[in-house]
C-alpha cells in the first residue's frame, strides 16, 4: 500500500485511515457530518494527492487528446481546465478525468487513483499514432483540496495570486505557501468554492503546514475522503466505481455535455447512434420519502415492485437532512417528479426523482 507525502501528518492528527485505491488514506478525523460542515460553512483541506497526473506535451499532444476524451479539449486555452471521460471502445467510461492546458502543446490529465495504470495503457494504445510526448508524473506530485465559501479569504496572505479572480474551472501558475509555479485550480468536487493545489512531495508538508497556520483565524480544518463523498452527492457529482464505470456509457449518466460529436473519439460513431436512438436507461437523482438509507446496489422498483434499476450511490445528506441517492433507471421512469422505491431490508421505501444539486447554497 502507497502512502501519499502527508500520511504520517494525518496519522498524528489522528485521523481513522482506510486503504482507497492502493493508498493509506484518511477517511475521517472528527466525523463526516461535522467536516462536511466544515466544508458546506467554512474551510476544509483535503488530502487528494492519490490522484494521478499525466502530461502530454508536443505537437501532437491536442490530436491525442482529442482522440481519447470526449469533450472539445481544442476549446481550451492556457489556464483553463475541462471536465471530460475516455471513452472505451464498448459503450462504456475507462475513467473521468479534468484536462488543464498548461502551455501551447502541453496538457495535464488528472485522473482517478484506481485508474491511474489502465488509464495510462488506454491512452499509451492510442497513442501509437500519434507519438505525444507522454509523462507519468503521478507519484511526484501531490494535491491538496482547499474548499469552502472562506476558502479564498483565508488562503489570499499565502499568495499575490488574486485567488477571488479565478473562475471555475479556471487556473493560475504562481508563487504559493513560499513556493514557486504551484497549479492554483478552481475545479472543486463539493459544489461549496475554494480550489487545489497541485505542487512536489518535497513541498507538500511546508504547503500544509502554511495553509493551517493561515486558515486558523477562520476555523480551518482537516477533511477526510467520508465528506468528500457526502459533499461530491449532494451535488449530484458521478464517483467512478459507482455511477460511471466501464459499462456505463456517458449519454446515460447525464453526460452528454461533455460529449461532444464535433470531432472524432473513441467509440464517437456508436455513441452517435445511441444519441440518436435515445438511452434504454438513465442515472437519476432520486430523494427518499420515507425513512431509509439507500445505499449502492440496492435494487429500484416501480410502484408495482417491479425492479427497473439499481442505486448507485446513496447517503443522509448532512446539510439538508434527507436520505439523497443516484442510480439507474428504465428512461420512462427517469422523469423529475416520477415515484419510485428503494429496496430496503425487503421493503420498498418510497423515493420521487428529482433535480440536481440535491444542495442550493
Amino acid at each position: 500500500m502507497k502512502n501519499t507525502a502527508l500520511s504520517h501528518v494525518h496519522e498524528d492528527l489522528g485521523a481513522k485511515m482506510v486503504p482507497f485505491a492502493g493508498y493509506n488514506m484518511p477517511v475521517q478525523y472528527e466525523g463526516v457530518n461535522v467536516e462536511h460542515e466544515t466544508v458546506r460553512n467554512g474551510v476544509g483541506v483535503f488530502d487528494v494527492s492519490h490522484m494521478g497526473e499525466f502530461l502530454i506535451s508536443g505537437p501532437k499532444a491536442l490530436d491525442l487528446i482529442q482522440k481519447v476524451t470526449s469533450n472539445d479539449a481544442s476549446k481550451l486555452t492556457i489556464g483553463r481546465a475541462q471536465y471530460s471521460c475516455f471513452p472505451n471502445e464498448t459503450g462504456g467510461i475507462v475513467d473521468d478525468l479534468i484536462v488543464y492546458k498548461i502551455k501551447e502543446e502541453q496538457y495535464l490529465l488528472v485522473v482517478n487513483a484506481s485508474n491511474i495504470a489502465k488509464d495510462w495503457a488506454h491512452i499509451e494504445k492510442y497513442n501509437k499514432d500519434f507519438g505525444a510526448e507522454m509523462r507519468n508524473i503521478s507519484d511526484d506530485y501531490s494535491l491538496l483540496a482547499i474548499q469552502g465559501p472562506k476558502a479564498v479569504e483565508a488562503m489570499q496572505s499565502l499568495t499575490d495570486v488574486d485567488l477571488s479572480a479565478i473562475k471555475f474551472y479556471h487556473f493560475e501558475v504562481g508563487p504559493f505557501a513560499g513556493i514557486e509555479h504551484v497549479i492554483i485550480s478552481a475545479t472543486g468536487y463539493t459544489g461549496s468554492g475554494g480550489f487545489e493545489i497541485y505542487c512536489k512531495n518535497s513541498e507538500v508538508e511546508q504547503v500544509w503546514k502554511k495553509v493551517f497556520e493561515a486558515g486558523e483565524p477562520y476555523g480551518i480544518k482537516p477533511i477526510g475522503l467520508a465528506a468528500r463523498d457526502t459533499l461530491r452527492l449532494e451535488m449530484g457529482y458521478c464517483l467512478y466505481g459507482n455511477d460511471i464505470d466501464d459499462t456505463t456509457s456517458p449519454l446515460e449518466a447525464g453526460l452528454g455535455w461533455i460529449t461532444k460529436f464535433t470531432k472524432d473519439f473513441v467509440n464517437s460513431e456508436a455513441l452517435a447512434k445511441q444519441k440518436e436512438e435515445g438511452v434504454t436507461r438513465k442515472l437519476v437523482a432520486f430523494e427518499l420519502t420515507e425513512r431509509g438509507i439507500p445505499r449502492k446496489d440496492y435494487i429500484i422498483v416501480d410502484s408495482n415492485g417491479n425492479e427497473i434499476g439499481k442505486v448507485t450511490s446513496g447517503t443522509m445528506s448532512p446539510s439538508m437532512k434527507k436520505a439523497i441517492g443516484l442510480g439507474y433507471v428504465k428512461k420512462e421512469f427517469a422523469a423529475e417528479g416520477s415515484d419510485i422505491a428503494v429496496q430496503i431490508r425487503n421493503k420498498n421505501i418510497a423515493a420521487k426523482v428529482v433535480k440536481l444539486p440535491f444542495y442550493k447554497s
